[in-house]
């Protein structure tokens, strides 16, 4: 007697297995992002601004800034003017200030050395200012 089987397809499976992920251990100690001395960062954005042409203040703040210190001049003489702005007007006036801030900073820079400090503090912007005098100080 021949029992009959039931005859179906069978399915493959083939491929490696998956594998297993790692299970992080508790005790492993979690490797820290490298840190620079106090210093270094600082030294290499010196150098960057240095070598650097660029403006360093953003146009568009920059360009809003000069149009409401012109907005608030004018309109105590007239309240509905407005005044209009050529792109290379706003741009030469960014270029005069960006020059005035760098060559203020490095006379207060001297300033702090001059005290034996590193550290620029308001005082030797004021002084480097008040050194100036009236026209190069912009009082």
């Amino acid at each position: 007697m021949s029992t009959a089987r039931k005859v179906s397809a069978r399915k493959s499976v083939g491929g490696k297995a998956p594998r297993r992920e790692k299970q992080p251990a508790e005790d492993a100690p979690t490797k820290k992002p490298h840190r620079f001395k106090p210093g270094t960062v600082a030294l290499r954005e010196i150098r960057k601004y240095q070598k650097s042409t660029d403006l360093l203040i953003r146009k568009l703040p920059f360009s809003r800034l000069v149009r409401e210190i012109a907005l608030e001049l004018t309109t105590d003489t007239n309240d509905e003017y407005e005044l209009r702005w050529q792109s290379s007007a706003i741009q030469a006036l960014q270029e005069a200030t960006e020059a005035f801030l760098v060559h203020l900073f490095e006379d207060a820079n001297l300033c702090a050395l001059h005290a034996k400090r590193v550290t620029i503090m308001q005082r030797d912007i004021q002084l480097a200012r008040r050194i100036r005098g009236q026209w190069h100080g912009a009082t």
